[in-house]
């Protein structure tokens, strides 16, 4: 059952567009439908034309997590296309009640599991595109569009900042951080030096060549399906082997989140969208990770690691490789850790940032609902930061073992 929106009440005044915003909509609009009922053809035509990358809503990505991962089942979809035909909008969607347990009238982006909610428009119509999804929106019943997730000075948020701009109105930023970023354009030699330091890579070298001692150090990339199998599965174990798996957090002690990954992984190498890296010293994997890719944007996306080898920082190791194999990549431009603010560990190495944040759209002018939304996200975050602080720095913690 796909997630509906909590307005009856209002339904009717929403379903009437703004004025201003009419002339400008795409053909084509139906309201919300379940995600698994976008055409893959059209989904995938879609993001290989996106203005903005998001390898986690791509198809073989999203459809497994929509399949299998659990609470981030059965989403929604606002879709939208051009007199063409062709889809030049898409935003898988949740309800607030699903989202953030209050029952709003207003459209999320639904959790592909990293934090990453930028939705797919059109490169060459991208305000069309937001304002067609604006329009379903409405049709649907809902006030606003809150967008998690969301590079705030990225090209869909332009998008949306144009399109608003002419009812006089603008984006709101609900919470913002900024997290890190390798800038794979640059020298990876010059970039790391500059980053770490002489004395931290020296340091580095050191534990490298200890690291040695146990047996030939060897940096992996597995892409086809006959290696990423065998390597996402050693990843699974290092994972579950560290302090994610004494958490009880780890992929491979969830059944529903391990049949995603499993599909996921598998069908996303098919398409030249994942790889999975592993650090191994002789026989022994160390550090392994999955990284993501769509056009020219990766994602760093769940680091696990041999506790045991601790003192020599495999995933820093397999960091610094990592860093080099993107900067000597013509087609990757830069590559998003999706890691907490201020994160021990990545912070250090890749000195670019990433401005990210959860952004409420309003979907008419003057709105009244539009500050009760607002003021009701409000007052549940507040109330979750205390857990929230005690979280991070346990992880804080556990990172500095890495």
């Amino acid at each position: 059952m796909t997630d509906t929106i909590h307005a009856a009440s209002v339904a009717g005044q929403a379903r009437s567009p703004d004025s201003a915003n009419a002339a400008a909509q795409p053909r084509h609009d139906t309201r919300a439908i379940p995600l698994t009922g976008i055409s893959l053809p059209a989904w995938q035509s879609l993001a290989e034309r996106a203005a903005e990358p998001n390898a986690c809503y791509l198809p073989e990505w999203e459809l497994a997590v929509n399949a299998f991962s659990p609470g981030r089942t059965h989403a929604s979809a606002l879709s939208c296309h051009a007199d063409n035909g062709d889809m030049i909008g898409l935003m898988p969607a949740v309800s607030t009640l699903r989202a953030y347990q209050l029952p709003l009238p207003a459209f999320v982006t639904a959790d592909a599991f990293p934090p990453l909610g930028t939705i797919l428009i059109d490169r060459d119509r991208p305000d069309e595109a937001v304002s067609g999804l604006m329009q379903q929106a409405r049709n649907s019943g809902a006030r606003a569009l809150i967008l998690r997730d969301t590079p705030i000075e990225g090209a869909v948020m332009q998008a949306f900042t144009r399109v608003l701009a002419w009812n006089g109105q603008r984006p709101i930023v609900l919470k913002a951080h900024n997290r890190a970023l390798l800038d794979a354009t640059r020298d990876a030699d010059a970039l790391l030096h500059e980053a770490l330091g002489s004395k931290k890579l020296k340091e580095l070298r050191r534990q490298r060549n200890r690291l040695a001692d146990t047996g030939e150090v060897v940096y992996r990339v597995a892409t086809t399906s006959g290696d990423i199998i065998p390597a996402l599965e050693i990843f699974l174990k290092l994972e579950a082997s560290g302090w994610k798996g004494k958490r009880g957090t780890a992929l491979l002690q969830n059944e529903g989140h391990l049949a995603f990954i499993r599909r996921a992984v598998r069908d996303m190498a098919a398409a030249g969208h994942c790889q999975v890296i592993s650090l191994h010293a002789g026989d022994t994997p160390v550090a392994a990770a999955i990284v993501l890719r769509h056009l020219d944007r990766a994602i760093y996306f769940k680091l696990g690691v041999d506790e045991r080898f601790a003192r020599y920082s495999p995933g820093v190791q397999m960091t610094l490789d990592l860093t080099r194999q993107m900067c000597a990549d013509p087609a990757i431009a830069s590559v998003d850790s999706t890691a907490d603010a201020n994160h021990s560990m990545i912070d250090p190495i890749w000195r670019e940032r990433l401005a990210v944040g959860d952004i409420l759209i309003p979907l008419h002018r003057n709105d009244p609902f539009v500050p009760l939304i607002r003021g009701a996200l409000a007052l549940r975050r507040a109330a979750m930061v205390p857990a929230r602080k005690a979280v991070h720095f346990i992880r804080r913690i556990k990172e500095k073992r890495s």
